[in-house]
């Protein structure tokens, strides 16, 4: 079993998948972990995703579930702090909509925090990729390699996968962080991992499951260069 944590879902535009989603998590928090929560984060969708999780929502559970709106649409890293910021438990870890990460791979982020060991946790699909099941395109996954390496001589930051959706955090010592962070775009991870870092919070960077799953919100032409504007900001910062 694992111990309550707070599961935050960002959520835009999801409503073709945000069910089966939602579904997925409850079923395995109620299996996992009955005392934690499920916190969604419509960040202004303009679709059916609102109406959606409230009817998941409202049948029987045992796990407690609210759902947060942005509204209009922020960004990503706006809607990730707001759940995580909105909290009840003492460990947050947010995940994508898509749930690329498998939900149950949780523990290997929640179980170093829970003892103490962490206080951030994040899944990296570059440590190990024999575990990634269905790759993203050529193009795409290149650009991801190609961003990573300017966030590491930008930033100093030593990872090699800043931008997994899948990261748990020790909130008592993090909620500060999160407090101060103010990128609300895609390039909001690295931010909180930078402000981890200069806050001396004990970091992992963890292999993980992942697979692609199409829709995702990231336009790699013009969403890499907003990322790596932020990169810029962040350092000036």
């Amino acid at each position: 079993m694992l111990p309550p944590f707070s599961l935050v879902i960002p959520a835009f535009n999801e409503a073709e998948r945000i069910a089966k989603t939602l579904r997925d998590a409850l079923a395995y928090l109620e299996m996992t972990s009955p005392e934690s929560e499920l916190i969604v984060v419509n960040d202004g969708s303009t679709d059916a995703t609102a109406d959606i999780v409230r009817e998941v929502f409202a049948a029987p559970a045992a796990i407690t579930a609210r759902l947060l709106e942005h509204s209009p649409n922020r960004g990503k890293g706006a809607a990730v702090r707001q759940g995580l910021l909105a909290a009840t438990t003492p460990i947050g870890l947010f995940s994508d909509a898509d749930l690329s990460t498998p939900i149950d791979e949780a523990p290997k982020l929640i179980d170093p925090i829970a003892a103490g060991e962490l206080d951030v946790a994040f899944g990296s699909r570059a440590l190990d990729r024999s575990l990634i099941g269905r790759r993203q395109p050529w193009r795409r996954e290149q650009g991801g390699r190609v961003f990573n390496l300017i966030v590491r001589i930008a930033t100093g930051l030593p990872f090699w996968d800043t931008q997994c959706g899948f990261k748990a955090f020790r909130l008592e010592v993090f909620r500060p962080l999160l407090l101060e962070a103010k990128t609300e775009g895609f390039g909001f991870d690295v931010e909180l991992l930078y402000l981890a870092r200069k806050a001396n919070l004990r970091m992992k960077e963890i292999a993980v499951r992942w697979n692609h799953y199409e829709g995702s919100k990231v336009n790699v032409a013009r969403d890499s260069v907003r990322m790596l504007r932020e990169v810029a900001a962040l350092r000036k910062r």
